[in-house]
């Protein structure tokens, strides 16, 4: 390859010189580097400037535009639309809210740092089973405004069911006091894509007569399939991405 180079790099000179008038001659060009092009990998920042700007999105204070702010942001639109919705809803109507709950409705920051952003199914069940999940508060916010205006709410969450004890414990010792129903994953569906297996359970919702008005997840997969919501307000979530 080196030979190659420099065979190129000797080549491109003597046409050159040889094109070129004598009184306009021009000094040799440099020899091309030897590591001319990097590869796209390269341009990657390193893995641990990406969890520093993580922490630094989440852990900052400031009102430019940070985690919990962005979240609250969203919060107040999804509470917009419900009372919107709700003030022009028909008598015969039953409204329904959907919410997501791991980065939706409860966070799993402290587990995630703790494993320094990497996964691990059993560690993060056993966080689940400890059921300490903090709420975000725009979210248990907005859950308290859908009581208010006679919205039933349905909690949707690729959580297995095996983990549905603590899961109930959390959700209600966070706030999350009444729902309609928890929607977990079984062993059946455990394999199921996400959009799949959501999109069926809403088909359960719409089946016992209700009409979503609103859906709120972390994830575009939260929101595919059919049926859809009227309106679905999606979340902020760079920690982690679910197809």
């Amino acid at each position: 390859m080196k030979k190659q180079a420099t065979f190129f790099a000797a080549a491109v000179f003597a046409l050159t010189f040889v094109s070129l008038p004598l009184s306009a001659q021009k000094p040799a060009a440099q020899p091309a580097s030897r590591v001319s092009v990097y590869a796209p990998a390269e341009r990657i920042p390193n893995f641990e400037t990406i969890k520093a700007k993580l922490k630094q999105y989440h852990e900052c204070t400031c009102t430019c535009g940070c985690y919990a702010k962005d979240l609250e942001h969203q919060a107040d639109r999804a509470i917009a639309i419900l009372r919107t919705r709700a003030a022009s809803h028909r008598t015969d109507e039953k409204l329904a809210m959907v919410l997501d709950i791991d980065e939706t409705s409860l966070s799993n920051y402290t587990e995630m740092v703790k494993a320094d952003f990497a996964f691990d199914s059993a560690v993060f069940n056993a966080w689940l089973n400890e059921a300490k999940a903090p709420a975000i508060p725009g979210t248990l916010r907005l859950y308290q405004e859908a009581e208010k205006l006679g919205v039933s709410v349905f909690f949707i969450t690729g959580r297995s069911d095996t983990t549905r004890a603590a899961t109930e414990r959390n959700l209600r010792e966070q706030g999350f006091d009444h729902w309609q129903q928890l929607y977990m994953r079984s062993a059946a569906q455990s394999s199921e894509p996400m959009l799949v297996f959501k999109s069926g359970e809403r088909g359960e919702v719409v089946a016992q007569g209700y009409r979503i008005v609103l859906n709120v997840g972390d994830q575009w997969s939260d929101d595919k399939g059919k049926p859809q919501s009227e309106f679905f307000v999606k979340y902020p979530n760079p920690f982690y991405f679910i197809p």
